[in-house]
This record gives structure tokens, sequence and C-alpha cells, in this order.
């Protein structure tokens, strides 16, 4: 199988005065990229970096950060990417357990680097505008060198870090033939063409952006840089470049939809959509497909530890539906409470999603993490941690996740079927939903709500009453807040609604308590 660094030649042969990459200013050729990504693979050697090490970025999605990466897989080296936000603590806990070599930084993230304690013992190294004196990563860009590959597609291409909501972050090893395959499996099925040109917004430390980066190397594309998602700039960047697909959380859908220059814009070049990171909403599935009339419409369900789980090529056809098991993955649901994978549920019965390991997408095992690996990787299937179902056609429907399954009165509650049903009503922004400790029931389904005008609990109350939810998963109560929390790629976040952790909107909206 071909290593990625061969993988982007192949673009190079086809496409060498074609643009691959667009950041503001910088618009570089596939040949123009190659010779940077050389000179940076000559520069990293020159640091003594060899076959397998690590090297941690903090950085924001600009050009140098996609150059860093490639340049890392011509080396063989380990691309470990950190959110750009991250505090001190968290470098310095990515630092010990990736044993990184080189750290790369910017202006974004340099404050947390000074504060970080082992952030000082590692070579560093500075993108754009910075006051430290660390060697400058420009200067190895100056140095334009043809790449040479050295990997091979069994080495590690990188690590990802997952979100850690429930401990501490988890090292995500993949190699390079997993990322490869990842991201045909990518162009399959969101059936990309050649000269496909995306917005490169999703964030590089996350697989989301990881795969819109690679599947344009695939297909001779184009990579349109986003540092941060700023609604305005993307706007004028899907004009300008003429963006031929999207593929972004259904927040950041959510914001270009919003923003008042979305109607004043030319949006006509884009034929293809495709969300994942989290549930769309019904409501905003509607809106989308109105505002773009897309060809394709792609509901992708996957994670950091295999890319694929299903596929839903028809989002707006079946609502909520996350289809069916990508080309290189096997499916099942078993039983909430099962131990193995052989226990499956029955059609339309709730339970945990699990995937196949031997999908050619998958790792391997996470990095010095045996408890996880325990707690997950058993019978040769992945333990999804998350929740859903399949209907009565075979098709999935992902409900949730274990940790955020309500349990009231005996009822097992999935939150995602509230939000669906909420999101309806004209006067909802955002819900999410969540369960709060009650003596009586245990929890209590509460709605936290982002409205767009002022509305009432009583007015949703009759909403959820008028529509086929089932009685017991109505919200008790409803609250009404700013913004709802999300992590940096549009996840609900919602231990922090449970902990109280929210600004309540102002001035406060009139609450009746549903009977």
């Amino acid at each position: 199988m071909l290593d990625l660094g061969r993988t982007f030649l192949q673009s190079v042969d086809r496409s060498a005065n074609t643009t691959a990459l667009v950041d503001g200013s910088v618009r570089l050729t596939w040949g123009e990229w190659a010779r940077a990504i050389g000179g940076v693979q000559r520069g990293l050697a020159a640091l003594g970096l060899r076959h397998g090490d690590h090297v941690l970025s903090v950085l924001q999605n600009r050009y140098e950060a996609a150059t860093l990466h490639w340049a890392c897989q011509f080396s063989g080296l380990v691309m470990t990417p950190l959110n750009w936000r991250a505090k001190p603590e968290e470098v310095d806990y990515v630092l010990r357990d990736s044993e990184a070599r080189l750290l790369v930084f910017e202006a974004a993230s340099e404050e947390s680097l000074e504060s970080s304690v082992l952030g000082k013992t590692v070579t560093r190294m500075a993108v754009g505008t910075v006051h430290s004196e660390a060697p400058r990563f420009d200067d190895l860009l100056k140095e334009r060198r043809d790449p040479t590959p050295l990997a091979r597609a069994e080495d590690l291409s990188l690590m990802l870090y997952t979100s850690g909501t429930t401990g501490a972050p988890k090292g995500v090893p993949r190699r390079q033939r997993t990322e490869r395959v990842a991201a045909l499996a990518h162009v399959a099925q969101n059936r990309y063409a050649y000269g496909e040109r995306t917005l490169g917004v999703m964030p590089l430390y996350h697989t989301m952006g990881v795969r819109s980066l690679l599947t344009m190397a695939l297909v001779d594309g184009r990579f349109v840089c986003m540092p941060r998602f700023d609604a305005a700039t993307a706007l004028r960047a899907i004009e300008s470049e003429r963006v031929s697909h999207l593929y972004l959380v259904p927040t950041l859908y959510h914001d270009l939809l919003a923003h008042p220059e979305f109607k004043r814009t030319d949006t006509h070049s884009v034929r293809k959509l495709g969300f994942a990171g989290a549930p769309m909403h019904d409501a905003l599935l509607l809106r989308l497909q109105q505002a773009f009339q897309p060809e394709l419409f792609v509901n992708h369900y996957g994670s950091s530890e295999i890319y694929t789980f299903s596929i839903n090529q028809d989002a707006v056809g079946k609502p909520g539906s996350a289809g069916r098991a990508g080309i290189n993955t096997r499916l099942r649901v078993i039983k909430l409470d099962a131990k193995s994978p052989e226990d499956v549920a029955a059609p339309l019965e709730e339970g945990q999603i699990v995937a196949e390991l031997l999908s050619d997408e998958a790792f391997e095992g996470y990095h010095n993490r045996p408890e996880a690996n325990a707690r997950s990787l058993r019978d040769g299937w992945y333990f999804t941690g998350d929740t859903g179902y399949l209907d009565a056609e075979g098709d999935l429907f992902v409900t949730g996740r274990v940790d955020d399954m309500i349990i009231s009165g005996g009822e097992n509650i999935s939150p995602v079927d509230i939000e669906s049903v909420l999101s309806l009503h004209p006067s909802v922004d955002e819900v999410a939903v969540a369960g709060l400790k009650d003596e009586r029931w245990g929890q209590r389904v509460v709605a936290f709500v982002k409205a767009h005008d002022a509305v009432g609990a009583d007015a949703l109350d009759a909403h959820c009453r008028a529509s086929d939810l089932v009685n017991f998963k109505r919200p008790r109560e409803y609250v009404f807040v700013r913004e709802i929390p999300k992590s940096p790629v549009g996840k609900v976040l919602r231990r922090k609604l449970v902990a109280g952790e929210f600004e309540a909107a102002r001035p406060p909206l009139p609450q009746v308590p549903p009977a």
C-alpha cells in the first residue's frame, strides 16, 4: 500500500500547477506546496528528529500547520496535534504521554505554553509573530526542497487525543495505511470528484479536519484554510474560492445560516454537504436543504478510533438516521448492559453501538492506557460508548452516550429524541436535554433552551404534547440560556448543564412548569 508521502506526490504528478492550498494571501500549487513541505522535512531532520519521533503542534488551521502535517508524513514522524486553546496542564500531560521531541506553537497558544512546565524542556519552534525567541518555522519554509518519502504504510501517521470528558485524554495512534484508507472511504462515501474544493475549518487536531486535509491530496483538490471559524469569513471564502463541499459540525452550519450575510452570499458552488461530530436536529437539516439544495447530504458517524462507523447519504430523506455501516466497517447494536459483542439487541431496542476492529480504518489500541483498552476493546470489537438502535429497515439511529442516558422512574430516556422535537418549535434556536438529580424519579428531564424570541415553558410543553413524543419523555423543567455550552468541535457539554455551568437568558423568559 502507498504511504501518505507518495499519496501527496500523486497529486503533484497529476496537477503540479493546480492550486492546492489557500490561506488568505498565501496561494500554493501542488508543485509549490510540495517544495515547501520538502524544506520543512529537511529542517526537521536538521533538528535531530528521527523516524517515529512525535511532533506536538499547538496551532490553528493555518497553512503552516497543514504543511507541518504533510512534512511529518514524508519523514515518518508522528504528528501529535493539540487544541490551540489547551491549558498549560493539558500541554504538560500530552508532552509527558507522547514524549514529543518538538513543540510547534503560535501567538494564540504562546501564553499557555509559557506556563507549561514541560514546554520549557523540549525543542520549540514558533510560527508567525510571537514574543518568544524560539527558532522560526518560517525559516524552514524558505528552504524549498523536493520532499522525499521516507515512511512506510505501516508507520504511525499521527496520534489524536480524545476530548477527555470522562477523564484524562487518551492518545489514539493511527498508522499511515489506516489514515489513507479512511481518506479513500471519505472520498467514496462523499462522492468527491477530482478538483473538489473544501473549507479547511474543522481543526487539524480533530479527525474531521485531518480527513478534509488528506482527501484533497487524493483528488487534486483545494484546501482553503481557516485558522479559526468566523461565519462572515467562511462565507467570503465559499464565494471567492468556489468551495464545492462543506464538511462541518452542526454548530457551524447553524452559525452560517444565522449570519446576516448568508442571503447575500453566492453559495451555488456548494453541491455537497456533510456533517459529523454531533447529531443534527430536524429543523437545521430542513433549513440547510432549503438554503443549499445540495445534490448530496451526508450524515457521517464515526470517531478518532475508527473513522467511519456508518453513513447516511440521504440525511434529509431519513432525518436522524446515521444510515448503515461504512464500506470498511461492520456494526452491531448490543444490549445496554452487555459484556459481549454477541449479545445483540433486537430491532428498535436501544443498546450500545459496537464496531469490528478488523476495519481497515481502525486503530489498534490507546497509547499507554491498558485500562481503557480493557474497557473498550473486547473480543475483536470496539465498544463505542454510544447508544442507538436499528430500525425495521436496518438503519442506525444514534441516540446519545451511555453516560448521557437519562433514567427517570425506571425508564431509559435518550436526550436526542426530545431535542429533535423541541428543535422544530419556531422560537427555539438551539436546545440540549439532560437529566438532573431528583429525589422521586432518580433523574428528571430538563430542557436547556436558547430561544429566538420570548417563549414560555407552557408553549414548549404544548408543542411536545402535540408531537409523537411519549409522555414520560416530556421535559419536566425548561431552563432558558444565552448559549448551549459546547466543546471546540461543537459537541454539547451536558456535564456543564448538569453542573449549572451556563449563563441564564437575560432578561428572564416566562417559565410555567408543566403539570
